[in-house]
C-alpha cells in the first residue's frame, strides 16, 4: 500500500497534525514584544488534541463542558459561571501582579466575546452547536489594579462558562 493511500484513511489525524505544526511554527516566530501598555506577554490559546479525534477545530478540548467552570492549571478564581447564557459582566477585585488567566467553555451557534477591562484584553470565541468550544488566554500584568472587571458577550442561542483567576 502506497503512503498516499494509508494517509488518506486517516485523514483526522493529518488535519490534526497540520494544525499543531502550525501552532509550533506560530510559536517560534521571535517576536517577543508585548501589545498595548499593559502586557509583557501576549494572551496564548492552548489547544489539546487527541490522535483520531474527528474534530479539525483547534477550538475543540475532548473532555470540556459548559455545565461546569473551567479548572484554573493553578491559582485561586477570582471569577467563575457556569452555564450561562446572554451577556454578563463580572466583578473581579483586585487584580495583583500575577499572571491573570481566563478561561472559557461555550456551546450553540455563535460567537462569545470576552473582555476583561481595564487590561484591554478582548478576545473572540467562535462557538458551535454539536461540541463545546474552549480557550485559554493569560495575561501578564506590570501593575496591579484595584478593580477589574470581565464582561461577555454572547447570543442567547450560546451556553457558557467562565473562570478567571490568578
Amino acid at each position: 500500500m502506497s503512503t498516499v493511500a494509508r494517509s488518506t484513511r486517516r485523514p483526522g489525524v493529518l488535519a490534526v497534525c497540520v494544525i499543531l505544526g502550525g501552532f509550533a511554527l506560530d510559536g517560534c516566530s521571535g517576536n517577543d514584544q508585548a501589545e498595548g501598555p499593559d502586557r509583557t506577554t501576549t494572551p496564548a490559546t492552548t489547544v489539546s488534541a487527541t490522535p483520531g479525534e474527528n474534530s479539525a477545530r483547534a477550538e475543540h478540548i475532548a473532555g470540556e463542558t459548559v455545565a461546569k467552570a473551567p479548572k484554573l492549571p493553578s491559582g485561586e478564581p477570582l471569577t467563575q459561571v457556569a452555564s450561562a447564557k446572554g451577556n454578563r459582566e463580572l466583578e473581579l477585585g483586585h487584580i495583583t501582579t500575577q499572571p491573570l488567566s481566563v478561561l472559557v467553555n461555550c456551546q450553540g451557534k455563535g460567537t462569545l466575546t470576552v473582555e476583561v477591562r481595564p487590561m484591554g484584553l478582548s478576545f473572540p470565541l467562535e462557538c458551535v452547536a454539536s461540541e463545546v468550544s474552549s480557550t485559554y488566554n493569560e495575561l501578564r500584568l506590570k501593575k496591579a489594579r484595584e478593580n477589574g472587571v470581565v464582561s461577555v458577550t454572547a447570543p442567547s442561542s450560546v451556553r457558557w462558562s467562565l473562570t478567571v483567576g490568578q
